[in-house]
Formats: structure tokens, C-alpha cells, sequence
């Protein structure tokens, strides 16, 4: 005879519920044994995983137990910002915020004006009266007198940097800094004159040209074709043909903010691109919410409004911005009862609330910054379920 079989061993030889003096001793067989552990260690996979990701959890900190559904997330460490929401209008702005007033100096008929919404860049024609041509220069200075071979001053000045830069003359021959009208200016004028099919007379009367801060956007034209023009009319309104975002500030908020902090654009068809504050305005407007400022915000890239001529936009103005900060959703904090904040650690060891202390926060994306002994990127914390 062979040695008698043995009994396969018991897999849980220490269970608590069970006196090994009144175990019994069965005989099974293998399949069934087999099958019992493949069992056994579901149920212990089960009530691992319930334990850990169940609605009914054993904390380890004695936090009481409740019925909220739960799940958990990762800490990570990154950049976090803290960010500014208000809405604004994208639209046409002038270099100094404000419309221009096209005014006419030449008397005659009025027989070719621009249109609404037209652009016109220096050197080109603005309108015609008696179908002589009022061309646009570039300037801060307006045309106040006819200029001739001899004169100078600041207006000789932006006629020379025009003359120069529309390619009529060379910095060789021409320098665009002087102030004075020589004999250069006066070809150079000729040479325009010819281009346009006047007169070749060598000087610029006070009734051939408009003095513009750059490219203008005509927005209203208040001439009409065929009446007479009288000099010191104003015959259009225009803007320039840079766009920007207008935001009206509430006062209490513009100490979050600079010119060159960076913000994100959402367009009307949802769409997203990028701008910067390029200026703030002193002066507040007074609104049914409260004394506001303006805030004018510059598309970094302003194709991406396509031809929107005026739209209302929302803005998110990133105010601060830490690098690698270790995160979490802000619903992850849990009010602990001493005062402060914690977030609950998941592991196969269990459960434990970290004591943290929070930093920057992104309200835009419900994130926040924290710092806790024992906190570090990867960890897995609880936050509420669906």
C-alpha cells in the first residue's frame, strides 16, 4: 500500500471565525478545490475593491462614514493659474481709444466718398471733391496750411516720413526726421502728384490731404455725394483698423490685474484665441453693478476673429501663475473639524486624511494648489461622484 493521501492544505488556516480543533476534516475533490479558490479570491478581490471605491467606506481617520457616491482622482503637479472671468465686445478701436472726425479743408462737390466699413491706407485716396483728389497721410499733426519749398515745422516733418515711406524718395535723399521742406521734398511731392494725375505744382495746399494717426476703418460718413463741401466739415467718422476687446472692469477687480497680463478669448462660435492687455483706462464709468474701468485686451491673433466687425466675447485674464505645484480639484478639500482643509488618500493600505494647506486657486477650472506632509503626485484622493 502507498503512503495514505493527503488533504490539500486549507488556503486560510488563521480565519478567526473557526476553531482548528473542530475543523473538519473533508475530503474533496480537486476540481471542486480549484474552483473554491478561484472563488474565494473573487470575493477577496471584491471586497478589496469595495472597500476601497465603495460608497460605504471604513476610514482609518474615524471620518464618518456616509451614503454620497464617490471616486477618486489623481494629484498631479504642474503650472496652475489663477484666472479672471468677465465678458467684453470685440470691436474696432482707434490707436487712442477713440473715434476719428474726418475733416474736409477743400470747397467743392462732393463726387466720391468712401464707403462704410472701408479701408484706406496712406498714400491712397480718402474721397474727391470736384473730382480732385484728398489722399490720406499719416500723422498726429492735421493739415492746418498749405506747405511750400522753405517752410518747416512738425507738419513738414510727417509730410518727409510720408514721402519717404510710401518709396516717393530715399532715406538717402530724403531724411524722414527732418523738419524742414527742400528741394527733395518738392520732387518727391511731384512725384505723388504725377501718380495721382495732378498738377505737378511741388508743394501740398491745406486741401489735399488728411492727416490720419495711421490706416483708418471708415465707420459712418455723414457727407452726401453731390452737396458742397466747405472746409472745417466733418464728412466721416473712422477708427482704425485694429480690433481689440473692450472689457468694462469692475474697479475692485482692476488690482488683479496689468497691461501684458495674457488672457484667452472665447469667440461667439465658440473658438478660442489668445490676447494681451495693452492698456487700462483711469477713468470710471459709473454701471448699475457698480463704478467700472476699461480694460482694452489685443488679439495676439487677430485673423482668428475672421470679419466680425463687433461682437460680445467672453475673456478668462490669467492674474497669477505658479510652476510645479502639486493640484487638485477643489472639491476635493474636505473641512476638517479643527479648522483648515484635508484631502482623503486612497490606497491598498487604506484610507487617511493629509492635512493640507491650499495655495492658488483656478476658479476657471475648479482646480487648486495645495501642500501637505505625505501629499505627492500620483497619489489617488476622493472626490465627489455623480
Amino acid at each position: 500500500m502507498g503512503e495514505p493521501e493527503r488533504e490539500p492544505a486549507d488556503p486560510f488556516p488563521e480565519r478567526s471565525d473557526a476553531r482548528p480543533s473542530l475543523r473538519r476534516r473533508v475530503r474533496r475533490p480537486k476540481w471542486w478545490l480549484a474552483g473554491g479558490v478561484v472563488v474565494v479570491l473573487i470575493a477577496a478581490i471584491v471586497a478589496l475593491t469595495t472597500g476601497m471605491f465603495g460608497a460605504h467606506r471604513s476610514r482609518t481617520d474615524r471620518v464618518s462614514d456616509n451614503s454620497d457616491p464617490t471616486s477618486t482622482t489623481t494629484v498631479t503637479q504642474g503650472s496652475l493659474s489663477s484666472q479672471l472671468s468677465t465678458d467684453g465686445t470685440l470691436e474696432y478701436t482707434g490707436l487712442d481709444r477713440s473715434d476719428y472726425s474726418v475733416v474736409n479743408q477743400a470747397s467743392g462737390t462732393f463726387s466720391a466718398l468712401p464707403s462704410a466699413g472701408a479701408v484706406i491706407s496712406c498714400g491712397e485716396v480718402l474721397y474727391r471733391v470736384s473730382n480732385d483728389p484728398v489722399i490720406l497721410l499719416c500723422g498726429d499733426t492735421p493739415a492746418y496750411r498749405s506747405l511750400y519749398e522753405g517752410d518747416s515745422g512738425p507738419d513738414v516733418q510727417e509730410l518727409n516720413r510720408n514721402l519717404v515711406a510710401l518709396g516717393y524718395t530715399t532715406r538717402t535723399d530724403l531724411d524722414p526726421d527732418s523738419d524742414y521742406f527742400g528741394a527733395e521734398t518738392a520732387d518727391a511731392l511731384d512725384r505723388l502728384h504725377d501718380r495721382l494725375g495732378e498738377d505737378e505744382t511741388g508743394s501740398l495746399t491745406e486741401a489735399q490731404a488728411v492727416f490720419m494717426p495711421g490706416r483708418i476703418r471708415i465707420t459712418t460718413v455723414s457727407a452726401t455725394l453731390g452737396t458742397t463741401g466747405a472746409p472745417g466739415t466733418p464728412i466721416a467718422q473712422a477708427s482704425s483698423t485694429s480690433r481689440e476687446v473692450l472689457v468694462n472692469l469692475q474697479a475692485s477687480d482692476q488690482i488683479e490685474i496689468k497691461v501684458g497680463d495674457q488672457a484667452q478669448i472665447t469667440l461667439p462660435a465658440g473658438q478660442t484665441t489668445p490676447g494681451v492687455i495693452s492698456a487700462i483706462g483711469s477713468v470710471a464709468s459709473q454701471e448699475s453693478s457698480g463704478p467700472t474701468l476699461p480694460v482694452y485686451i489685443k488679439l495676439e491673433h487677430p485673423q482668428a476673429a475672421g470679419t466680425l466687425e463687433q461682437a460680445p466675447v467672453q475673456i478668462d485674464i490669467t492674474t497669477t501663475s505658479v510652476n510645479h505645484a502639486l493640484i487638485v480639484p477643489v472639491n476635493a478639500l474636505v473641512a476638517r473639524a479643527g479648522g483648515g482643509y484635508a484631502v482623503e488618500e486612497v490606497s491598498y493600505a487604506g484610507h487617511r486624511l493629509i492635512a493640507v494647506r491650499t495655495g492658488l486657486f483656478d476658479d476657471a477650472d475648479g482646480l487648486v494648489q495645495v501642500h501637505g506632509t505625505g501629499l505627492a503626485a500620483g497619489q489617488r484622493v476622493v472626490v465627489p461622484g455623480e
